[in-house]
């Protein structure tokens, strides 16, 4: 598939999406939130990776929203159809799930979701990264969450996700003042990884990190990925009933066994990739 904001590359079980419209600073507008999803449900859905990484091109990591395209499907309807005045808010809702459902894509994937950020995330940008799985950045990234100082409250994700990676108390400075947070202030509160000097160095890391991961099996990887998600949104308690329940139907002997075996002997472990999800029952086998 071709892709108008993305090139996509899979090498060595590692799907690589590039943001690829740096002239306008990787700004978000129509076709890449139609985009995003669609490619990310075709890595997973069809298996054609094990680890997705997510990196931009230019100066900046992403400019947030396009403005035009925002302004374009506001609340507010001009017109002097009394009907599509009053249908404006309900569609602006519509809207504003679509996108939404966009970045939820990333944290439903199957497959870990790296993203390494160069330059500004800004507005949106801050969205798509906290429904990533793990954030690297260039030691001169920066984080805004810009929507208010456009006279907005960020609505595509931030927040929701955003307070479980950092203290309330910096997500509500963050927040109330729309000011820039570098990348070692980042580091200190949580929200990244690790801080790199230039942007090969970050990508030639993070696409280390990946190929560690891509080694590992897949079902294996794939039950981390929902366990911490669920033990993020439940308590103590009901994460361990459900790791419980995921391991007397999911763990499979053969790749414990398969695991301990390559470890010994040094060499990559042999594992059963994730099955391809179906569209429609009977679909497939």
């Amino acid at each position: 598939m071709n892709f108008e904001c993305f090139e996509v590359s899979i090498s060595k079980n590692i799907a690589h999406v590039v943001m690829k419209r740096p002239e306008k600073r990787n700004n978000m507008n129509t076709d890449f939130w139609n985009e995003l999803p669609l490619l990310i449900k075709d890595i997973d859905a069809n298996v054609r990776a094990r680890v997705i990484v997510i990196s931009s091109t230019g100066p900046h990591f992403c400019g947030g929203l396009d403005v035009d395209m925002f302004l374009s499907g506001g609340v507010k309807d001009e017109s002097n159809d009394s009907i599509r005045r009053r249908q404006a808010a309900a569609k602006f809702m519509n809207m504003l799930d679509i996108m939404q459902t966009s970045f939820s894509t990333l944290e439903q994937c199957r497959l870990p979701v790296l993203v390494a950020i160069q330059g500004g995330c800004i507005g949106g940008g801050v969205d798509m990264v906290t429904a990533c799985d793990m954030r690297y950045v260039t030691q001169d990234a920066f984080f805004t969450i810009f929507e208010t100082k456009i006279g907005m409250t960020a609505d595509v994700g931030t927040f929701p996700r955003i307070v479980k990676l950092v203290p309330e108390g910096l997500v509500r400075e963050m927040a109330y003042t729309g000011r820039k947070v570098s990348a070692e202030e980042a580091f200190e509160m949580g929200l990244v990884n690790r801080v790199y000097e230039t942007q090969d160095a970050m990508l030639s890391d993070v696409m280390s990190i990946a190929k560690e991961i891509a080694k590992n099996a897949p079902l294996a990887v794939y039950g981390c990925k929902r366990a911490i998600t669920y033990a993020r949104d439940h308590t103590t308690q009901d994460g361990l009933e459900w790791i419980n329940l995921w391991n007397a139907s999911m763990l499979q002997n053969d790749e414990i066994s398969e695991a301990m075996l390559a470890h010994k002997e040094k060499r990559a472990g042999v594992f059963a990739d994730l099955p391809v999800l179906k569209s429609k029952i009977g679909d497939g086998s």
